[in-house]
């Protein structure tokens, strides 16, 4: 906070109102540059990432299959 600021005018603040209700549903992750570039919108984001979930849960599955 600026210096200029007088901070007994503050009285009574919650830190962290909020903060739970501003956060609820919401999952915020950023991504570098270059990948954005390459997602024009979540739901391009979202379609790679459950191919990716996918093939990881299919190769998790045959490793498992594999070692009994």
């Amino acid at each position: 906070m600026r210096k200029e600021y007088d901070l007994s005018k503050l009285a009574g603040g919650v830190r962290g109102k909020y903060y739970r209700r501003a956060t609820a549903g919401t999952n915020l992750v950023l991504i570098e540059p270059d990948l954005a570039n390459m997602f024009p919108d979540s739901e391009a984001v979202n379609r790679a990432l459950r191919v990716l979930a996918e093939a990881a849960q299919t190769a998790s599955a045959s490793k498992r299959r594999r070692s009994r």
